[in-house]
């Protein structure tokens, strides 16, 4: 933000969401609602809609699958949890827009889904993922760690080609007060 003379009109904080006070104009939430647990969806959803400012706007980018798919496999522990994401959870769509209309008072304002773009995006990650392996290595990571991952990102890929996973950005809002 200094480099781009925006540091006096911005405040860029890492922080939990469950920690955070004050309120916001905006606030960008990517790929966060995955590892927060459906548990806790409503808390999640909850705080940011406490956080935001009224007539703000909430950007929030979720990788999703199908609402019968996350439902069937909720309690199933994949190769995935185990090894990349323990504890992770992937929404459906529906069950995003069901938790923001069930626990707060923000309202959905534009969608867009890039699942297809999404799956380039990863094999170009894996491709150049491969064309490092003798940077990783010096790095101390072993082939273990490598074949993870390469198998990772292609399996993730695959996800998104197939259309069994999705990438959403949903944009919120909260009405202004009168």
């Amino acid at each position: 933000m200094a480099e781009a003379g925006l540091a006096d009109r911005v405040d860029v904080q890492l922080r939990d969401y469950r920690d955070a006070e004050g309120g916001y104009d905006a606030i960008v939430s990517v790929e966060m609602i995955e590892a927060v647990g459906a548990e806790y969806w409503p808390g999640y959803f909850r705080a940011l809609d406490r956080l935001l400012a009224p007539g703000g706007r909430i950007g929030l980018q979720a990788i999703t699958m199908p609402h019968d798919r996350m439902l069937a496999s909720r309690r199933s522990r994949t190769w995935i949890h185990k090894y990349i994401f323990p504890g992770g959870e992937l929404p459906s769509l529906q069950a995003i827009e069901r938790c923001v209309r069930r626990h707060t008072g923000l309202r959905g304002i534009e969608r867009h889904s890039f699942g297809p773009s999404y799956a380039t995006t990863l094999h170009t990650w894996r491709n150049r993922f491969i064309e490092n392996r003798e940077r990783i290595a010096e790095l101390g990571f072993g082939e273990r760690f490598r074949r993870m991952w390469e198998f990772y990102l292609a399996y993730s890929e695959a996800g998104f080609r197939s259309g069994y996973l999705d990438v959403w950005q949903l944009g919120f809002g909260k009405p202004p007060t009168a």
